[in-house]
Formats: C-alpha cells, sequence, structure tokens
C-alpha cells in the first residue's frame, strides 16, 4: 500500500484508532505508577530490603527513558504497526512474568524489559497520532484526548493500584496490563495498515548506544543521589544532606559520564546526513519550547502523585484504594481543561498564552500544598490544591503534546515523538531524585533535631515527615516558576496556522 493510501486508510478510521492509540499510551503511563500504591504488600511478599525497593520503579523508567530515541527510530524505519505490534506483545509479555515473580530478581528484571518494551510503544502510538491528524480542528481534539491521558494516567494509576492491590492482589498491577494490550492489539491489527517509510537507512548502531547509555548514565546517577539519602536515614548512621546526596562518586561518575555521551550524540546528529534524531527537531523554538515545558512539569508533579501519597496514606490514615479515589478530581479536572485548552484556546490564542499561565496555576497548587499539616483534612489541605494544579496541568499539557510534533515531516514523526516522552520521563526521574532527596534530608534533620525524644515520640515522626514534604512542594513551585519563565521566552507568540503539505503548521503572528 501506497503512503496516500495507507493515509486515506487511517483517516477514515480515525476516531477509532485514537481510541486504542489512547488505550496503548494509558498503559504505558499506568504502569509508571500503578505498581507504586502496592510497593509495601510487594515488599513483604518478596521479601526485600529497604534499599532494594526502589528498583521495581527505577528499573521501569531506565529502561524507558535510555531507549526511547531508539524506538522512535525503529518506527520510523520499520513502519509504525509492526512496531506497535512489536510494543504491545513484549509489553504483555513481560507485564505477565512480573506478575508471576517469585524473587526481587525476577520482578526487577520484568520491570526493566516493560521499560524497554513502553520505549518502542510510547513513540509509534504518538507518532502514528501525528500523522493521521492532519486537520487543524480535529488534531486539537485529538491532541487534548492524548495529552488528557498523558497528564492524568499516573493519578489513575494510583487508583487502580490501590484497587487492585486492596481487592485482588498486588500481581493484578501487572496483570492488568494483559487486557490492555489485547484491546490495543487487537485494535491495531483490524484497523491499521503497514506503510512503508520514505527512511529506508539502517538504524544507526553508534547513534544508539551514545544516546542510549548516555541517558541511562544521567538516570542511574540521579537515582543514587536519592538512594544514598534514603539509605542514610533508614540505618541512622548519619543525617544526609542535599550536597552530600548529590557529591558521592556513584552519583557524579555516571553522571558526568552520561552527560558527556549525551554530548558525543550531539555532536555525532550535526555530522550524520540521516541522523537518528534530526536537530531540526529540537532547536525549533515552538517544539523546543513545549519539550522543555514537558520536562520541566514532569519534575514538579513528581512531588504531587508521591508526597501526597504518603502523606493521605501515612499522616491521614487513607487505605490504598482510598488514597487512589482521592486523587479522582485531579484527572477529571485535567481532562476538562484540555479539551477545552486544545479545541477553544489553542486555536485562538496559541500556546505561549495558554502554557506559561499554566505553569503559574501550577505554581500557586504547589503553594497550597506548603500548608499541609499532621492535622489536616482531605477536604481543606488536599482537595483544593488538586484541582488548582489540575487546571495548571491541563493548560500546560494539551497544547504541549499538540505543539511537540507539529511542524515535524513525516519520516520524522517517530523521532519528535520519542523526545516528547524522552522529555517526561526523564524529567520525572530527576524529580525522583531531587525531590525525594530534599523530603529524606529535611526529615531527618527535623528528627536529629528533636534528639533522643523522637524515638518514643510518633507525633515528632510525623511532623518530620509533614515538613519534608512541604518543603519539596516549595521546590515544587519554583520548579513550575521556571517553567513559566520558559514558556513565556521560548515559545513564540501568536497562533497555529492550519498545515501545508507534509510538514506541520507554522505559527501565525
Amino acid at each position: 500500500m501506497t503512503p496516500h493510501q495507507a493515509h486515506e486508510h487511517h483517516h477514515a478510521r480515525r476516531w477509532a484508532i485514537l481510541g486504542f492509540l489512547g488505550l496503548a499510551q494509558l498503559m504505558v503511563v499506568l504502569d509508571a505508577t500503578v505498581v507504586n500504591i502496592a510497593m509495601p504488600t510487594i515488599q513483604h511478599a518478596l521479601h526485600f530490603s529497604d534499599a532494594q525497593r526502589q528498583w521495581i520503579v527505577t528499573a521501569y523508567s531506565l529502561a524507558f527513558g535510555s531507549l526511547l530515541f531508539l524506538g522512535g527510530r525503529l518506527g520510523d524505519v520499520l513502519g509504525r504497526k509492526a512496531t506497535l505490534i512489536v510494543g504491545l506483545v513484549g509489553f504483555a509479555v513481560a507485564s505477565a512474568i512480573g506478575g508471576a515473580s517469585t524473587s526481587f530478581t525476577m520482578l526487577a528484571i520484568s520491570r526493566a524489559v516493560q521499560g524497554a518494551f513502553g520505549a518502542v510503544l510510547a513513540p509509534a502510538a504518538l507518532a502514528m497520532l501525528t500523522t493521521i491528524f492532519t486537520d487543524a480542528k480535529e488534531r486539537a481534539t485529538a491532541f487534548s484526548v492524548y495529552g488528557a491521558i498523558a497528564s492524568s494516567g499516573a493519578a489513575l494509576g494510583l487508583l487502580l493500584g490501590g484497587v487492585l492491590t486492596q481487592y485482588f492482589s498486588w500481581r493484578w498491577t501487572l496483570y492488568v496490563n494483559l487486557v490492555f494490550a489485547a484491546i490495543a492489539l487487537a485494535g491495531t491489527l483490524s484497523l491499521m495498515v503497514h506503510m512503508r517509510s520514505e527512511h529506508h537507512g539502517a538504524l544507526d548502531v553508534t547513534s544508539t548506544v551514545l544516546i542510549s547509555t548516555g541517558l541511562f548514565g544521567v538516570v542511574y546517577g540521579l537515582s543514587n543521589a536519592a538512594n544514598s539519602a534514603t539509605t542514610a536515614f533508614s540505618s541512622h548512621t548519619s543525617v544526609p544532606s542535599l550536597i552530600s546526596s548529590f557529591s558521592s562518586a556513584s552519583t557524579l561518575i555516571p553522571l558526568f559520564v552520561g552527560l558527556a555521551l549525551v554530548g558525543a550524540f550531539v555532536v555525532r546528529q550535526r555530522r550524520m546526513s540521516h541522523p537518528m534524531l534530526p536537530l531540526s527537531v529540537v532547536t525549533d523554538r515552538t517544539r523546543g519550547g513545549a519539550y522543555l515545558s514537558i520536562f520541566v512539569s514532569a519534575i514538579g508533579m513528581f512531588a504531587v502523585f508521591l508526597f501526597l501519597t504518603y502523606y493521605l496514606q501515612g499522616i491521614l490514615g487513607f487505605s490504598p484504594v482510598k488514597a487512589g479515589v482521592a486523587f479522582l478530581p485531579m484527572p477529571a479536572t485535567i481532562a476538562v481543561v484540555a479539551i477545552v485548552t486544545s479545541t477553544r484556546l489553542l486555536p485562538k490564542f496559541g500556546p505561549r498564552v495558554l502554557m506559561a499561565p499554566g505553569m503559574v496555576v501550577a505554581a500557586v497548587g504547589m503553594f497550597y500544598f506548603t500548608h499541609l499539616s499532621v492535622h489536616g483534612s482531605y477536604l481543606t489541605h488536599v482537595l483544593p490544591g488538586l484541582i488548582i494544579t489540575a487546571v495548571g496541568m491541563g493548560l500546560i499539557f494539551a497544547p504541549a503534546m499538540n505543539v511537540a510534533t507539529y511542524r515535524v515531516n513525516h519520516n520524522d514523526a517517530g523521532a519528535a515523538s520519542a523526545t516528547v516522552n524522552v522529555a517526561q520521563q526523564i524529567g520525572g526521574s530527576i524529580g525522583t531524585a531531587l525531590l525525594n532527596t530534599i523530603a529524606v534530608s529535611t526529615t531527618a534533620t527535623a528528627i536529629a533535631g528533636a534528639g533522643a525524644a523522637a524515638a518514643t515520640n510518633p507525633a515528632i515522626t510525623a511532623a518530620a515527615l509533614v515538613k519534608g514534604y512541604t518543603t519539596t512542594f516549595w521546590w515544587a513551585l519554583v520548579i513550575f516558576a521556571v517553567g513559566a519563565v520558559v514558556a513565556a521566552t521560548v515559545i513564540p507568540a501568536g497562533r497555529l496556522d492550519a498545515p501545508q503539505g507534509d510538514a506541520a503548521p507554522a505559527l501565525a503572528h
């Protein structure tokens, strides 16, 4: 089938395809958090240590973040349908193995394999969406749905993880992917056709090794920073500080090596005639601003999902299910705001007018969370902040997902889509390292300041934990403020014009 015939076929079935692509994306996003809320139960069942538990989450993000560019280029070279099928099947098999795990090692390896196939699946799904929706209004609607999934899926994962853990088994937080994958695979096989890419070059093995190893080093180094602080706090051997956590050799060596390899990758891309990541994809101000905004937002959003989960369960005494339900207003608000933003506001005002204020609104939400207390309540201390933050995220993510692939040539759609996921994944990983280290260090310092009384007084420990959470929300506020400056200065002003030819639209001034 020629590219034109394939496009006409996909265009006729575009809304049904959107549903299946959205389900595939939801599965990938959910898996970043659905296991989190089940972690205490998993740790008890498989008998692994506090120092090991972070790797159940990190193994997924390491593989996902470091292999995304390879996954994006596979879709460009081999075709989106074939890549989607491989990603869905591999993700499902890895999930089944993870659900059947009998040891920490088995579960950690299966999570890494999940991340690897997620890196194949996610760019292919977004690239397919980019190429089949060419009408400006329809594209806005499609990306509002997709952006809502990307920004609210993590919160839905917390809800689903709580329900499955409390009423079924922690193993179903992994087995549930078999259902998602089966439905998405059925839609892929029945609705989509193979479209041969015009890019016939072989995969660049050297570039793949450089970027994959480089991103792995960056994420691994940052994860070690958080782990060193957590280990010191758990062992009570010392009071970890932010500087000491990030100055250890286990953090600095992989971090600097990773950055050097990423730099070598960029140099190589500039010299190649058919690069894995054409630098024009990221140097365009509109797309570059979108990638930076997604990156910054992902760092800040980590505070909401992680520390509110601990606050609800550890301080307010919520069950896993009740904690998951408590997050529901957030994805619901994001979905509504995202749809209105993409269909009504983005065509009229352009991305900058929406994304910069969205960052400010999200920062206001973080400010609200800085007032959490040991004796707080959900209705007065949590719910308003969730809704405010959700409004901000809806204003950020829906336009960002749209314009991040907006002027990309068809053959580079996979690379641009991979960059979106890399920005989100690496941002989340940095959020994990930075904010978790800040929280642990702050809590440990507060407990040490209380002296021997902390060992016998649970109220002191609870107050120290809450101080750690609120401190991270102050940092998240600063991060979103930086994001507001980035969005306001990097993204050009103006509306989005209608597409012309194979390239996506430019900004109208």
